[in-house]
């Protein structure tokens, strides 16, 4: 019988797929030192995503759909992630088997909302209090970007619960596998921070496109 891979915490997680945190990797504290500034209409844009949260959850924190079209997509539009060379799956089904796991069954799941050249791919927490910490996406996360099928070693992802964002970047070039994580970020309540997602983000497109085009990043 195999296992929904959102119910898999963190240390199942290590021990069946034997990754491990890699707290050493400058990726995220060198990468926005090195994308240029925003512009005021990219500004602007940020200020809209954050009035548009604000005012569909006046009465009820948001669902997963919601969250999709109201921070998710604006964000990734902003980000240059609709236009080439990126392509959009959505949706995505996984199907992960462990070789000489004990437990023998395969891990499966469905990507809540899309991935990019199957490189980046943004997983969004459904959850009925916007309370809930943008990091108990972090096991399902990592158990889709493992379980992907590209040949490249570098993978990223994006975690969110419309409120928080949280990046993730998988190593799969080290025996075992590395992950690391970016800080926390809070998109609604501080405005540094919300420009600095999407510069992220961009630096993050950068990465991926440098890869498509077929360069060692």
């Amino acid at each position: 019988m195999a296992t929904n891979a959102r119910t898999l915490t963190l240390g199942e997680i290590r021990n069946r797929f034997g990754v491990r945190l890699n707290s050493d990797d400058s990726f995220f504290s060198k990468w926005l030192d090195e994308v240029p500034p925003l512009t005021e209409l990219e500004k602007l844009g940020l200020e809209r995503l954050k009035s548009n949260y604000e005012y569909i959850s006046q009465e009820d924190s948001p669902l997963e759909e919601v969250i999709k079209l109201v921070v998710v997509s604006p964000v990734l539009d902003l980000a240059g992630f609709y236009q080439p060379p990126f392509l959009i799956k959505t949706e995505v089904g996984t199907t992960l088997d462990i070789p000489d796991d004990p437990d023998n069954s395969p891990i499966q799941g469905r990507i809540d909302v899309l991935v990019v050249q199957d490189l980046l791919w943004v997983l969004v927490i459904e959850s009925k209090s916007a309370r809930l910490d943008v990091t108990v996406g972090i096991p399902q996360a990592l158990t889709y970007l493992l379980s992907s099928l590209t040949r490249q070693s570098a993978l990223y992802g994006m975690i969110t619960n419309g409120r928080e964002v949280l990046f993730l970047k998988v190593d799969r070039s080290t025996t075992p596998p590395e992950y690391s994580c970016s800080f926390t970020y809070r998109l609604l309540e501080n405005s540094v921070e919300r420009e600095q997602i999407l510069q992220g983000l961009r630096y993050i497109g950068a990465s991926v496109q440098s890869t498509i085009r077929g360069n060692v990043y």
